[in-house]
């Protein structure tokens, strides 16, 4: 029996940061070459919930302006995306809840998880943050980290990027 991968697609846990624009960016390549989908996701949850009661009111967002903040921050990462690559066959998720639940519930099918590492500075940390090590563990796909790249790197110089890498492995 042969699977039809292109319905389970590529699932991009996205949180605004250059790493996470850097796993989307390199599944898109990825997704190109499997005749796919991309999901993108930003999980969020409203920072109520993080706060101490007898934190200052004055500096806390309301609801509606989490959520716009969050949907700013999905909508700006497939916005990058999207300038680079206006070809991708790209959906958008919105999700409020903790990160690693969401993302390991929508990738259960997937043909993998794709997620920003940024690059590890300090050598008594973890080398993935706790939602990557969550998903790690926990995931029913592959997932794959993809690193950040340098400050410096121009954007041709990133392997996922560059015309002939993609072209090559496609003909591979």
């Amino acid at each position: 029996m042969v699977e039809d991968v292109a319905n389970r697609g590529l699932v991009v846990g996205v949180d605004g940061s250059a790493a996470a624009l850097a796993a989307l960016r390199w599944s898109a390549a990825k997704a190109r070459l499997l005749h796919t989908r991309v999901l993108v996701i930003h999980a969020w949850l409203p920072s109520s919930s993080l706060r101490a009661p007898y934190a200052p009111a004055r500096e806390r967002l309301t609801p509606e302006q989490e959520r716009a903040r969050a949907e700013a921050t999905l909508e700006g990462n497939v916005a990058e995306l999207l300038r680079a690559d206006p070809d991708v066959d790209v959906t958008m998720l919105l999700h409020e809840g903790p990160a690693a639940p969401v993302l390991l519930n929508h990738a259960r099918e997937a043909l993998l998880l794709a997620l920003g590492r940024k690059p590890r500075t300090d050598v008594t940390q973890p080398a993935l943050g706790a939602v990557a090590r969550a998903c790690m563990r926990l995931a029913a796909c592959p997932v794959v980290t993809v690193p950040e790249p340098p400050p410096d790197a121009a954007e041709a110089e990133l392997p996922w990027v560059r015309d002939g890498v993609a072209a090559g492995l496609e003909r591979a």
